[in-house]
């Protein structure tokens, strides 16, 4: 196996988080993930929404909302705010791949504010040698965005983001690799406005948000392109006040990555070679002519916003497979005295799609100035990179600084 082989096979483990199990690579015409390049825009970075099974896109404004719904700032109680999250990623395996999460926003007013975030994915040091020369890459993905949301009414906001993207997996012994980058962009609306269940006044929340609108991505200077994760996320969120301390709320989000499906084996088998269609023993003889295949179909000249369009109706197994394609997570937050909070999840993705079935657990402390929250997450499938893991999260109120050092 040559230096490019491996360190490639490596950058998979690393960025599928292992997704591709033994029992999954038993059935490969079975398991047939969405494809994407730059997989760290689609890790949840934030310990609270961690806490709620990977949920954001209609729970309460806070200061994370840049990543769910940059749509909810407006009606965030603060005027400023700052957090700072931590995610190890493959903790059991290795010790230095983190995710880093840098998020903040500030109101203009009382209808708009401006935010932004930076998504740092590092994925450590590999070593590695060619022919008689050792050498070590660091490959590394980051993501830098601004929004700009407002309140169209006094329950109806919208929001806009851009978004510019890097991914540098290259290593200078390899002349045909070179570090991508896209643009791309989110369209985010929120719903928020209290609503009577019996004699207690509710908080609903209703949220969308598509997310990472945009080019795709090159890592041989165009020979070919990867779709980036482009995701539509619908959310519902329902806060019951149960005293005049305690609160409880209940979130769910759906999401579909509206990105083409990819050609599979299966049907490369069945067009060209039917007689041994059900032969998996041929797999390995036959992958270099299905990738050719799967390039002649088309699927890699499909542009960012026909894909879209065309993510909806696509999946080889037709509509029961469109539906294996969405997946998403619920939510139960406990809030007592707007301090103390305890939260947990559960999210689920079709077993054929990536098999991410996890619960989660959490909780938070918030005081004038900041807010800590934390983590952690239960693994139901056989292998997750954030199994048994903790995240957590720092937020700072800048209005709490601010009474602090006496600037009013």
């Amino acid at each position: 196996m040559n230096t490019k082989t491996m360190i490639n096979n490596r950058f998979i483990l690393l960025l599928l988080g292992v997704l591709l199990t033994l029992p999954a690579l038993a059935q490969k015409e079975q398991f047939n993930p969405v494809n994407t390049g730059v997989t760290s825009l689609s890790i949840a970075p934030d310990a609270r929404a961690g806490a709620l099974g990977d949920i954001g896109a209609a729970t309460e404004a806070d200061v994370n909302s840049q990543y769910w719904n940059p749509a909810k700032y407006p009606f965030n109680i603060a005027r400023a705010g700052l957090s700072m999250s931590y995610t190890p990623w493959l903790r059991q395996l290795v010790s230095d791949i983190d995710l880093a999460y840098l998020a903040g926003f500030y109101r203009i007013g009382d209808y708009s504010a401006v935010s932004g975030s930076l998504t740092y994915f590092s994925l450590g040091e590999v070593h590695t040698s060619l022919d008689e020369n050792a050498f070590t890459i660091k490959p590394y993905e980051f993501a830098v965005d601004v929004a700009y949301s407002r309140m169209l009414s006094e329950t109806f906001s919208a929001a806009i983001a851009l978004r510019f993207i890097y991914s540098d997996l290259q290593y200078d012994y390899e002349e045909d690799m070179s570090a991508g980058t896209s643009f791309a962009a989110d369209v985010a609306l929120y719903y928020n406005n209290y609503v009577m269940l019996g004699n207690r006044e509710c908080l609903l929340g209703l949220g969308l948000n598509a997310s990472n609108i945009g080019s795709k991505i090159s890592y041989d200077d165009g020979a070919t392109n990867e779709f980036i994760p482009t995701n539509l996320r619908l959310g519902a969120s329902l806060l019951i006040p149960i005293d005049e301390y305690n609160t409880i709320s209940i979130s769910a989000d759906v999401n579909k990555l509206m990105v083409p499906t990819r050609p599979t084996y299966r049907q490369f088998m069945s067009e060209e070679h039917s007689d041994i269609a059900n032969d998996d023993s041929q797999y390995n003889s036959f992958y270099s002519e299905y990738q050719g295949w799967v390039e002649a179909s088309g699927y890699n000249d499909v542009s960012p916003i026909s894909g879209i369009f065309k993510s909806f109706s696509d999946a080889p197994g037709g509509f029961s497979e469109e539906l294996k394609e969405i997946y998403g997570g619920i939510g139960v937050e406990y809030c007592y005295n707007q301090q103390f909070t305890l939260r947990g999840g559960y999210h689920y993705e079709n077993e054929y799609k990536g098999n991410r079935k996890y619960f989660t657990l959490g909780a938070g402390f918030k005081m004038s100035v900041f807010s800590l929250d934390a983590a952690y997450l239960i693994s139901t499938a056989q292998s997750n990179p954030l199994d048994q893991t903790l995240r957590f999260s720092l937020s700072f109120d800048m209005d709490g600084l601010k009474d602090i050092f006496g600037r009013r």
